[in-house]
């Protein structure tokens, strides 16, 4: 089982942003940005490309409406789309609020408090689930 399994499980606790019976998202804890989440395919699968047709095209409309609520409560430009990293084998996908090209370097990372951590992330939560 990954650590994004564990996670998804609530084996290890995260900051939930979003979910339902096939995705989850929640905060990065070494955030590029304030909000960088992660989305996760329940199901184990190490490369994105190795999911099916289906199952991709599902991902990305849940990534959406998790970009959508990110874009909601940051205020943001845009939301950056990132399959990025051999770390974890595990599909994913990171989501980050963007102003500027530069928020999404992955070469600098942010500080945030878990007070502000969790705050976030319960706002990101309330925005998706308010979604139609």
């Amino acid at each position: 089982m990954t650590i994004f399994s564990k996670i998804a499980a609530g084996e290890i606790p995260s900051y939930k942003c979003a979910e339902n019976d096939k995705f989850y998202a929640f905060l990065d804890i070494n955030p590029v940005t304030k909000g960088h989440t992660l989305v996760i395919p329940r199901r184990e699968v190490d490369y994105i490309f190795d999911m099916e047709d289906d199952e991709l095209a599902a991902f990305q409309l849940f990534a959406k409406r998790v970009a959508k609520a990110i874009k909601e409560v940051f205020s943001c430009k845009k939301v950056a789309q990132v399959v990025y990293g051999l770390e974890v084998n595990h599909a994913h996908i990171h989501l980050l609020p963007m102003n500027a090209e530069r928020d999404a370097d992955f070469n600098h990372h942010v500080t945030v408090e878990a007070d502000e951590q969790k705050a976030i992330a319960e706002k990101i939560f309330a925005a998706f689930k308010a979604q139609k």
